[in-house]
């Protein structure tokens, strides 16, 4: 099979739908997972300028969509953890609008901040994200304790991190 033409597996929930109300765990790597969001310094974060337009990226999603509520979110060296959670419909007017799904608010979020940061770099159509992300639907409130707890202590962990550069193969 020719390789551009590959289907992708997606890793969704078959029959969910993600523009439903409800808490979102999401995981956004950088491309070829590059470290281009700063340092991790005595196990926190200290991030550079592109890292600091991820962060404004990110918190313009809640001021942007009034259906939209972060939750705790982590900026990493080369990747990004957050809660979204999507509160349902919004109002657009004088009527109901739909609300946008868990990818489309991702895709913005992620075209969003590409586009500021290669409008500052000087680097028109430089891809930063990966094509897709990792998302976890929350369940309770076990769940969402778990994945905070798992947030706030990503820099922590940072050394023994899967993505950190240091623990691939062949470094």
């Amino acid at each position: 099979m020719d390789v551009r033409r590959r289907r992708r597996n997606s890793n969704r929930l078959e029959g969910y739908d993600y523009s439903q109300a409800g808490c979102y765990f999401v995981t956004v790597c950088v491309q070829d997972r590059a470290n281009r969001f700063g340092e991790i310094v005595n196990e926190q974060m200290r991030l550079n300028d592109v890292g600091r337009i991820v962060a404004e990226s990110w918190e313009w999603l809640e001021r942007r969509y009034d259906n939209v509520g972060l939750d705790v979110w982590v900026i990493m060296p080369n990747h990004f953890h957050g809660i979204l959670i999507i509160r349902g419909t919004r109002r657009g007017g004088s009527r109901t609008a739909p609300t946008k799904s868990l990818g489309r608010l991702i895709g913005a979020f992620k075209t969003v901040s590409t586009k500021r940061i290669n409008r500052r770099k000087g680097t028109p159509g430089i891809k930063l994200w990966q094509r897709s992300f990792y998302d976890h639907v929350i369940r309770d409130d076990e769940d969402l304790n778990n994945i905070r707890e798992y947030i706030q202590n990503n820099p922590l962990k940072w050394a023994l991190d899967e993505y950190n550069p240091a623990n691939q193969m062949g470094l």
